[in-house]
């Protein structure tokens, strides 16, 4: 650790903490100062001198959470506070998952097609180029900071005139152009969501081909695979070609298994993914529910599963009603009901409890909450994936320890996405910190009330500067998109800038 001046006057000090690095070792009692946007020293803070002190007695000291699975490109501009996030900890958000991102996107009429309606429900709220999204962040920064993925549906949409079929020669040409000025702008990499049908008809040829700007970037490529069901492992085989193809890292995104009769198959799914991991950078990520969200689906609904209406646009007032109680008090057959709801969103019950614990319990695997902000009624992994993951898989389970559920959230997410100097508590990285109680940390947000903020966390700094102090927000907006020097080429272990 540096040496450091006593007798210095620091803007910030968090005093009486337990240090919890990042980097998964036992948390240590000591006290941090933060001189502007970074940390200036972690040691015994009893002769320092600050601007401000924020008590930490009792409590956990952090490196803010990283999401790095999110759908908040329009939040971030609509939203700026973004209290869903940033009252659990979150400092930076990864945004442009599954295949769908606010730019570049260019479509014909007023209609935006699903699932990038999940983000925008007119065409006014895309943006042409990933610059002009640049550019307005930079404008009306929001109070956590950012990492842009490009989607490969918002290419498709933008590129072709039928997303029915596999992109032609041109066509794939067009968008790897796109792709490439995106990276040029700030983009971190290429996102597909190949389950969707903006983007089911693509091949994989298509995605290498698209694919092909990101390793002269030091891009990654993360994929909302094609099947989390029957076909799981063939879809992540497919993932893992076209990282390959591209040379970069390949993430999986909010890995499961869903149907009642593939439970337990991602026993399978994780050797699968430690088998082929010792031979190419690979990742994944995932959220602690037993149910996923995205759009209203008729196709999903003879699966059997649970159903809970999110949204609908053409009736509006349908929120949170089961789909299939629904039906039954109108009379009507629930797939009619669902195309009838459409374009609307959906919780569907497919997961397993346990299956969910043992991808949670994987050494490689990040938390993200893939949370929906614009749905009207959304899931609660928006407000509560990463207190969810302290309380009842820490605390009440035991599934991981304090501090290996923290390098989960900071340091192992900021080495696979290159964010430079962060995730880690260390004298020199940014000053993107969490203070929480792990005794009380909780998520409150439930399925019955799914917009109600975490509990126990006690203060939350982004870039040097307070954004929420016990559970309520400063107003700062101390955020930024990172890019250019704040990323690093993507690493799969210990961050370089912590070893």
């Amino acid at each position: 650790m540096p040496a450091h001046n006593d007798q210095h006057e620091y803007d910030i000090i968090i005093t009486g903490g337990q240090i919890a690095d990042g980097l998964g070792g036992p948390a240590q009692r000591a006290d941090l100062a933060i001189q502007g946007e970074r940390i200036a020293a972690i040691g015994d803070g009893t002769h320092w001198r600050a601007r401000r002190r924020v008590d930490a007695t009792g409590k956990v000291v952090s490196p803010g959470f990283i999401d790095c699975h999110t759908h908040d490109d329009r939040a971030l501009l609509g939203t700026p506070l973004m209290r869903p996030k940033v009252s659990q900890g979150i400092t930076t958000v990864v945004t442009g998952n599954c295949g769908i991102s606010l730019a570049p996107v260019r479509t014909p009429g007023d209609v935006v097609p699903p699932p990038l309606n999940l983000l925008a429900k007119h065409t006014g709220e895309l943006f042409a180029r990933m610059q002009d999204y640049a550019d307005a962040l930079d404008a009306a920064p929001a109070a956590v900071n950012s990492l842009a993925l490009v989607g490969h549906s918002s290419l498709r949409v933008s590129a072709m005139d039928r997303l029915d079929r596999p992109a032609d020669k041109a066509e794939i040409a067009v968008m790897r152009r796109a792709l490439d000025e995106a990276m040029a702008a700030g983009a971190a990499g290429l996102s597909t969501g190949l389950y969707y049908p903006t983007a089911m008809h693509a091949s994989t040829e298509e995605v290498i081909g698209v694919a092909e700007p990101l390793s002269a970037w030091r891009g990654l490529y993360t994929t909302h695979l094609r099947d989390e069901a029957d076909h799981v492992c063939d879809a992540m085989e497919e993932a893992f070609l076209i990282g390959r193809a591209a040379d970069v890292p390949a993430i999986l995104s909010h890995h499961k298994v869903t149907g009642k009769h593939n439970h337990g198959r991602t026993a399978q799914t994780l050797a699968l993914f430690d088998r082929v991991r010792a031979d190419q950078p690979l990742g994944m990520d995932v959220y602690p529910y037993a149910a996923s969200s995205t759009i209203l689906e008729p196709r999903r609904v003879a699966a059997g599963e649970k159903i809970i209406v999110t949204w609908s646009q053409t009736r509006p007032e349908i929120q949170g009603v089961d789909l299939r109680e629904l039906a039954e008090r109108e009379g009507k057959d629930p797939t009619r009901l669902a195309e009838e709801l459409s374009p609307g969103g959906a919780i569907y019950f497919s997961m397993d409890e346990a299956d969910v614990k043992r991808v949670i319990g994987h050494g490689s695997v990040m938390i993200g909450s893939d949370g929906l902000p614009h749905d009207q009624r959304p899931h609660p992994r928006l407000w509560g994936a990463f207190s969810r993951v302290l309380a009842r898989y820490v605390r009440e389970m035991r599934v991981l320890g304090l501090e290996e559920a923290v390098r989960r959230m900071t340091s192992l997410t900021a080495a696979q996405f290159g964010l430079k100097d962060r995730g880690v508590l260390r004298a020199g990285c940014y000053a993107d910190v969490v203070v929480f109680d792990a005794a009380a940390v909780a998520d409150l947000a439930s399925f019955a009330e799914p917009t109600l903020p975490s509990t126990g966390i006690h203060a939350v700094l982004v870039n040097g500067q307070l954004v929420e102090q016990d559970g309520a927000p400063t107003g700062a907006r101390p955020g930024r998109l990172l890019r250019g020097d704040d990323r690093a080429a993507p690493g799969f272990e210990t961050p370089a800038w912590a070893a």
